[in-house]
């Protein structure tokens, strides 16, 4: 089974925990950047896909992440993933943007769901402090959320047990 892990990044932050996750998940391929892939189809290549987006235009409306992913946002939502299992994880600000703590998960949800995938890897909103998301489906993060500037000493508790839930959720990890 081949799980890939995607990422782009505005400040460094994103690829730190895509490769933090990697070391967690010993089965999953290297990080790579979304920067140095030219077409959405290599998702295709892959069982499973794990993908990391920040949320840096905040309060928007479309093209939340403002990286790489915004260019494929269109080109994801016409692949075929039938049959793929897909997880999220966001990087935010959930006291300076507390009304947006990780929007950009939600847009780049909506378009795998749009391609067909099987999305994994929510997260109950019981342990945040934050006002509004964009991210929150009933009770549950269409991901996991991750506060770098104000609650990083929490990454590595939250990382650890979503690798362990990631374990469970997509066979062969």
């Amino acid at each position: 089974m081949s799980v890939g892990i995607y990422f782009a990044t505005t400040t460094g932050k994103t690829e730190d925990i895509a490769d933090r996750l990697h070391e967690l998940l010993a089965n999953a391929n290297s990080p790579k950047d979304l920067a140095d892939i030219s077409e959405a189809s290599e998702l295709l290549s892959h069982d499973g896909i794990i993908c990391g987006i920040p949320t840096w235009n905040t309060g928007a409306d479309t093209e939340r992440s403002g990286t790489a992913w915004d260019s494929l946002l269109e080109e994801i939502g016409n692949l075929n993933l039938n049959g793929k299992k897909v997880a999220i994880f966001g990087l935010g600000d959930s006291s300076t943007y507390t009304e947006n703590f990780c929007d950009a998960m939600e847009e780049l949800h909506s378009y795998f769901v749009k391609a067909g995938a099987t999305m994994v890897g929510y997260v109950d909103k019981g342990d945040y402090t934050f006002e509004e998301s964009k991210s929150l489906i009933g009770n549950k993060f269409c991901g996991l959320p991750l506060d770098e500037d104000g609650e990083s000493d929490l990454t590595d508790d939250r990382l650890t047990n979503w690798a362990n839930q990631l374990k469970v959720e997509i066979a062969g990890l």
